[in-house]
């Protein structure tokens, strides 16, 4: 289970009596995620997601964050809404970290997505972007192609211990996105995380986005095509051109994709694969203390990236 701060009953009765959420039923640590400490926690007022943010997120980011899940949330986009005290305030602490309340979200993630979801995934996302187009907050790409040369150093030398070449494969990347990466395409608000872990459905509709820690403004295609490598691709590393359609068509459906933007999706996608991957490879070479989830294997991901590597044009994702 990846909670890494307990909660006793007497501080979280002292946190909840901000709220007027009536009586505690039960607390229970979420398995999923590894960035903060997630509980499901039942009252008689409602069911409610209480996180406490670890020290991978930045406290000056969280109002960025939370008030970017309540702009959307007034626009129609069915994502966990923050929950205010009687102080009108979303952000307060517990244990020594900051936390906030949010709203359930029902529905289910699918571990192995079917065409329709992501057909249906791409169209939310497009209407994402859409919602998020008014949404005062700024903030940076943290782990944009700027970083790149950052988390490689961060992982110490130590990528081929995970594959023989790895650290020059990435350094050779690196190089070559700094040179490719586009400089003018369309940009806004953008999720950035959305896995299908983060992607509720009933039946083969969305119900909800979750998990909103690494939003950040940047580029449109790229949120697609960190989506496009996350659920299009199969376990045994090869790119299903038909979930890869769907997924763009169901986007360009809510919001035409420019010319310029379809000539630039095959960087884009090898952008967001070494992202992951240098994420996943410091995660698994420096797995963090005290988290019980195990590390992802970042060699799926430099699967995925060289894969779009030789990639020329956007035919090669169905188009």
């Amino acid at each position: 289970m990846a909670v890494y701060t307990d909660v006793p009953d007497e501080e979280l009765d002292v946190f909840l009596s901000a709220y007027d959420l009536g009586s505690v039923l039960s607390l229970k640590g979420i398995a999923e995620g590894v960035e903060n400490s997630n509980y499901l926690l039942r009252m008689t007022g409602g069911t409610f997601i209480l996180t406490l943010y670890e020290k991978r997120v930045a406290a000056e980011d969280l109002p960025f964050f939370l008030g970017l899940m309540d702009h959307l949330a007034t626009r129609g986009i069915a994502c966990p809404t923050p929950v205010k005290g009687r102080d009108g305030k979303t952000l307060r602490a517990l244990r020594g970290r900051p936390a906030a309340l949010v709203t359930f979200l029902d529905g289910l993630s699918v571990r192995k997505p079917r065409t329709e979801h992501c057909a249906a995934l791409g169209t939310a996302i497009a209407s994402l972007h859409d919602a998020a187009r008014d949404f005062a907050g700024q903030r940076a790409n943290a782990l944009g192609p700027s970083s790149f040369r950052g988390l490689a150093g961060a992982c110490g030398g130590e990528a081929d211990r995970v594959a023989p070449g790895l650290a020059r494969e990435i350094e050779t990347e690196i190089a070559a996105l700094e040179q490719a990466w586009p400089k003018t395409l369309p940009q806004g608000v953008i999720h950035a995380d959305l896995f299908p872990d983060n992607v509720f459905f009933i039946q083969s509709r969305v119900s909800g986005l979750i998990d909103f820690y690494f939003a950040c403004n940047d580029f449109l295609a790229y949120d697609l095509m960190i989506c496009l490598n996350s659920w299009c691709f199969e376990e045994g590393g090869q790119l299903n051109i038909t979930k890869a359609r769907a997924l763009i068509e169901g986007y360009r459906a809510k919001r035409p994709l420019s010319s310029a933007e379809l000539a630039a999706l095959p960087v884009l996608a090898r952008g967001a694969a070494l992202r992951f991957l240098l994420t996943r490879l410091y995660d698994w070479l420096k797995p963090a203390e005290g988290a019980l989830v195990k590390p992802k294997n970042p060699l799926e991901y430099l699967i995925k990236l060289r894969f779009h590597r030789h990639v020329t044009g956007p035919s090669a994702y169905g188009l």
